[in-house]
């Protein structure tokens, strides 16, 4: 292991994985290496991002000495396999989200890594950002009262040609696993555990939701509405409703470029409007966090503890439930 910053490894080198190492780089994080099974692609890769180590197959990746952290960014349905790799490897891990394909895979998870005496934490990147922590400021102050209720959609047109990942049920292909999943973490995120669901949605003779809706219900009788397509466009917002105001994240509100606050005091006019600056898409926050919780000796991150990981999941693994059967 390195004394010095900690060696990044990345695993696979599709199109998320580019988006992350160029966030690292931003941040002055080091990536020691890149592994992919496809040797072409990951000597590209690592050309692209000027990655000093080049491994095809991942077994070489994890056993690599210079690195300290694995990043995977393999499809949802190889998410659980490729962290248990890594995991038996020694090496800490942030997981792309979704963090598995269903809650008792995240489970497994998380049990082998706490054995292990590793590092976990599910790359849901939006946690970490400026916005968000400028949210909970405003939440713990007071600013909103007591929350009552989250609304979010993520809808989106991608590609669904024949051959895409996002309509292969081996690969976890669905809305609800790659869009979806920033609503529910979300409303879970700012309201807590989930007690209640009712959703309903569309979904392919494979299997494959392509758009769905849920309400969700959250302990103290707190409500998110949640909305999700892989196939239309949608507002691609989310509101945070409390007894005396509102939070409105847009556009795009997965990215957390900013906010606006309505207070009812105010007679619900706009007496806030946050935009931070920031540099790339985000990622590298989430990369400073791990590293700030590796050297502090900690197995996981307060901000997304693996718990929560574990009872997202869970709360997804119903919504697709009641999404193939037509509750």
């Amino acid at each position: 292991m390195t004394t010095t910053s900690p060696g990044w490894g990345i695993l696979g080198a599709g199109r998320i994985a580019h988006m992350f190492a160029r966030d690292l780089a931003l941040g002055g994080h080091r990536i020691a290496a890149v592994g992919s099974r496809d040797a072409d692609r990951a000597r590209a890769f690592a050309a692209e991002h000027r990655i000093p180590n080049v491994h095809t197959g991942y077994e070489a990746l994890v056993a690599d000495p210079e690195v300290d952290v694995v990043y995977i960014a393999t499809p949802h349905s190889h998410h659980l396999e490729h962290a248990l790799l890594a995991i038996e490897a020694g090496k800490h891990l942030l997981i792309e989200k979704a963090f598995t394909t269903t809650g008792d895979d995240a489970q497994t998870l998380v049990d082998a890594a706490r054995a292990k005496g590793v590092f976990v934490m599910e790359a849901m990147w939006t946690r970490f950002l400026p916005t968000m922590a400028t949210v909970r400021e405003r939440i713990a102050a007071g600013d909103l009262g007591e929350l009552v209720s989250v609304t979010a959609d993520h809808s989106q047109v991608l590609d669904l040609s024949p051959g895409s990942r996002l309509i292969e049920p081996a690969l976890g292909g669905g809305a609800l696993l790659d869009l979806g999943v920033y609503c529910v973490s979300l409303a879970h995120a700012l309201l807590g555990p989930v007690t209640r669901i009712r959703a309903s949605g569309t979904v392919d003779d494979a299997g494959i939701d392509h758009r769905g809706a849920a309400i969700l219900e959250h302990e103290g009788g707190r409500m998110s509405t949640v909305t999700f397509s892989m196939e239309t466009l949608g507002s691609n917002r989310a509101t945070i409703v409390g007894t005396e105001g509102v939070i409105e994240l847009s556009p795009s509100f997965y990215e957390w470029i900013g906010f606006s606050r309505r207070s009812n005091a105010a007679g619900a006019r706009v007496v806030e409007t946050y935009e931070p600056a920031v540099d790339g898409r985000g990622m590298q926050f989430q990369a400073a966090e791990v590293e700030r919780c590796i050297a502090a000796g900690l197995l996981e991150s307060e901000l997304l503890p693996l718990g929560e990981s574990v009872a997202i999941m869970r709360a997804m693994d119903e919504i697709a439930r009641q999404l193939r059967a037509g509750d």
